[in-house]
């Protein structure tokens, strides 16, 4: 039987995952080696420095650079406060002395009597990495981070948005097929993680985001809608920096498609319970999906990723990832071993697949991802 290896993408109700959670620059490792840890733990910290600010001393004081030393009433490093005096003119006889106010909390940078300029510093800013989803730490990488293993159910995605999120599941339509509007959204969905069916209207979306939803899975979207949230069109889709408090995965494409029938069910068998969604995603290379983590622990019959799970054969269920079929579900049928010639003149590898439609395309084996679902 033909065989092709292919990027896949994951709907599995039980798996082990691992996370690398790194500082953005060295900091400090707050977990031991083999600690339990749930989504919320701060699992390594650090703090960048604060914004700086100038002030001409000499100019505000009306007097010579090299006397803004004599000036200061802080030093070098000294802490100060919003409203702190921190420097003083000696004025003429004691009299008509001129001050000099800290606008701002923070530290003493620098001193210059040549500039006559004065740098304070901001107090640093703390950054702090959390777990993402429970689990144990795996492995510490040194002043910058851990390796966070956990076991769950694990659903990507094709395309999404957004950054980290977490909170409780809900379904809130009552089938894959049904469109979710902004009717199906209220107050009590604030923090939690809904899931639609076959589509997502932008006033639906932008309803979520003023309640304060945690995130949205829906199997469609409209492209327009999606570039009116960015503010710019989504060329090669690397995703997941945005700060709109809200994070959306699309689990089948642009459109109105119903989400795939394995997806939705394995959310309903999860209705309530806590997850995390990131919403972060990268088409070219290095792939990132846009994913949902479940975590449970479920010790038996835990399913393994290995490299067969990443292998086409006849049978498997694909989805496209590229026009004119994008997003497109279906199942292999038949995988020609020559080569094929297509309308473009290039010859590649084909697969011959099935949609659900029960209409059979030849597409190209690069254009195709295989759907694990176990």
């Amino acid at each position: 039987m033909a065989r092709s290896y292919t990027p896949g993408l994951k709907v599995l109700a039980n798996t082990k995952v691992e996370k690398n959670r790194r500082l953005p620059l060295k900091g400090k490792v707050l977990v031991e080696l083999g600690e339990k840890v749930e989504i919320n733990t701060i699992v390594a910290s650090t703090k960048i420095p604060g914004n700086v600010q100038m002030l001409n001393v000499a100019k505000k004081l009306n007097i010579d650079s090299e006397m803004v030393k004599e000036s200061m009433l802080v030093k070098i490093d000294d802490s100060i406060s919003k409203g702190q005096l921190i420097a003083e003119s000696k004025g003429l006889f004691g009299l008509f002395k001129s001050q000099l106010k800290s606008p701002i909390d923070g530290t003493i940078a620098n001193i210059s009597d040549v500039t006559g300029q004065v740098i304070l510093s901001e107090p640093p800013i703390p950054i702090e990495v959390n777990a993402y989803s429970s689990g144990k730490i795996k492995s510490i990488i040194s002043e910058e981070g851990v390796v966070v293993a956990s076991q769950g159910a694990l659903i990507q995605g094709i395309l999404g948005i957004g950054g980290e999120n977490q909170g409780l599941l809900e379904i809130v339509v009552n089938s894959r097929d049904e469109i979710l509007t902004e009717n199906h959204i209220n107050d009590t969905h604030k923090n939690k993680i809904i899931i639609g069916g076959s589509f997502l209207n932008f006033e639906a979306f932008e309803k979520a985001k003023k309640i304060g939803v945690a995130g949205i899975v829906v199997g469609g979207f409209n492209y327009n809608s999606l570039s009116k949230i960015l503010g710019y069109n989504l060329g090669v889709a690397i995703t997941g920096s945005e700060e709109l408090g809200i994070s959306l995965m699309i689990t089948e494409g642009f459109g109105e498609i119903s989400m795939a029938e394995r997806t939705f069910n394995l959310f309903k068998q999860f209705d309530g319970r806590m997850a995390v969604i990131n919403g972060s995603t990268q088409i070219r290379a290095g792939v990132i999906r846009p994913e949902v983590i479940i975590p449970h622990e479920d010790d038996e019959n835990v399913e393994l990723l290995t490299e067969n799970d990443l292998i086409i054969s006849e049978g498997s269920m694909v989805r496209v990832i590229r026009d004119p079929y994008f997003g497109m579900v279906g199942t292999v049928i038949e995988l020609p071993s020559s080569l094929t010639e297509l309308e473009s003149e290039t010859e590649v590898r084909i697969a011959k697949v099935k949609f659900n439609n029960n209409r059979i395309e030849i597409i190209p084996r690069a254009n195709l991802e295989i759907i694990l679902s176990k």
